[in-house]
């Protein structure tokens, strides 16, 4: 696999679940760090625990200005920008009949808008320093399916797949290469989240009922852990998929056959 080292990288939402473990292991290969998250405090635990000279700064991904300063703190740290990662993102349990306008726009708002402030922004330093770059996306089976539990995430997951086919024939030009991955059932604080609105809504009446439910069609018979994502994100990260842009891997143990 190529190699991340001395690679500069923002990972947002990076504080915990995936996101944390794409740092950690980023790290590890190398990599310097700057774990990106609303939540600063949790950010900067986050980065003291994975060390290796990694950074922490807030950020709100669905204001372009937040993004300009995230970025603007990474190269003043680092020097450059090499990779970012798009991961921010928020989910919702919620019948289809019961979305609000509230419930769209929250949602949309981080994981659609914040996808393409995130790509706008990384392209224009990248632009900038002339020498290309990696734009990576957090996507979802949720990006390939549509749920009636969770309607308004999957539109804004199809929208993270959409923008990242855009985004690659925008930016081809300028050697940036745009890709995103798309997990599955992931153990994490997430699920825990879903785990609880299940039962809220008198769907699951004890708890882990509607993650081992939800897992039961996986091909490879498990949920997955964060760390099971890292050998594609690292990959994508590395010099080793300089060939590759506008795809969306399916990291999913075989929910979704495409």
């Amino acid at each position: 696999m190529g190699s991340v080292q001395g690679k500069a990288i923002i990972v947002t939402g990076a504080a915990r679940g995936i996101g944390a473990e794409i740092a950690r292991a980023l790290a590890g290969e190398g990599a310097k760090l700057c774990i990106a998250d609303v939540n600063e405090d949790a950010a900067k635990a986050t980065a003291k625990l994975i060390g290796q000279g990694a950074i922490a700064v807030k950020v709100d991904v669905s204001k372009r200005e937040s993004v300009k300063a995230l970025i603007a703190e990474t190269v003043k740290r680092f020097g450059k920008l090499d990779v970012m990662f798009n991961n921010a993102g928020i989910s919702q349990t919620v019948n289809f009949m019961d979305v609000t306008e509230k419930d769209w726009q929250r949602i949309m708002d981080v994981n659609g808008l914040g996808v393409l402030l995130g790509i706008q922004e990384a392209a224009r330093q990248m632009k900038a320093q002339g020498t290309g770059g990696k734009i990576i996306n957090t996507a979802s089976i949720a990006g390939k399916q549509g749920y009636p539990l969770f309607a308004h995430y999957c539109a804004s997951k199809f929208a993270v797949v959409a923008l990242t086919q855009a985004a690659a024939r925008a930016l081809a030009s300028d050697k940036i290469t745009v890709n995103a991955f798309a997990p599955g059932v992931v153990r994490t604080e997430l699920w825990e989240q879903l785990d609880r609105e299940f039962m809220d809504l008198g769907l699951t009446q004890k708890p882990d009922q509607a993650i081992n439910e939800f897992s039961q069609s996986i091909l490879l018979g498990r949920y997955s852990k964060p760390e099971d994502i890292t050998g594609v994100t690292s990959f994508l990260a590395s010099a080793a998929s300089d060939y590759v842009t506008g795809q969306t891997y399916m990291v999913d143990g075989g929910m979704v056959l495409t």
